[in-house]
């Protein structure tokens, strides 16, 4: 089960990623940051622990089907955001491919200079 320090750490882990606290009414969310740009939001203190992550639409779709801990992201846009419980329930493996798909898609977005500072392979990956 992931817990708040390991998403932190590994959300941390990837080039260029930055946590913040941006919204001052809402001090306790946390966003994981690349390039300027969120791929992870998550309230470190709650429980159970839950994270919201950016993803393709069409797989989006198919992981909300294949997994009731997987709904549309809450207060964002539904089409391109994921909120994912991390109650213990979803293969811990499968969450860090959530989360690094999400950095993935962030990256994507970049400018080409910013990409290659980050040092970044290529496309997200496609399941």
């Amino acid at each position: 089960m992931i817990d708040a320090n390991a998403l932190r750490d590994y959300c941390l882990a990837f080039n260029g990623a930055t946590e913040e606290f941006p919204f001052p009414r809402h001090q306790d969310v946390c966003t994981f940051k690349v390039g300027g740009k969120i791929f992870a939001l998550t309230t470190l203190t709650d429980a159970p622990l839950s994270v919201s992550l950016k993803c393709d639409p069409e797989l989006a779709e198919r992981l909300r089907a294949a997994h009731p801990e997987v709904v549309p992201g809450y207060h964002l846009n539904k089409r391109h955001w994921n909120t994912v419980s991390l109650a213990g329930a979803l293969p811990d493996q499968l969450v860090r491919d959530m989360i690094e798909d999400s950095y993935d898609l962030v990256v994507a977005s970049l400018p080409r200079a910013q990409r290659l500072l980050l040092d970044w392979p290529g496309e997200p990956r496609r399941r």
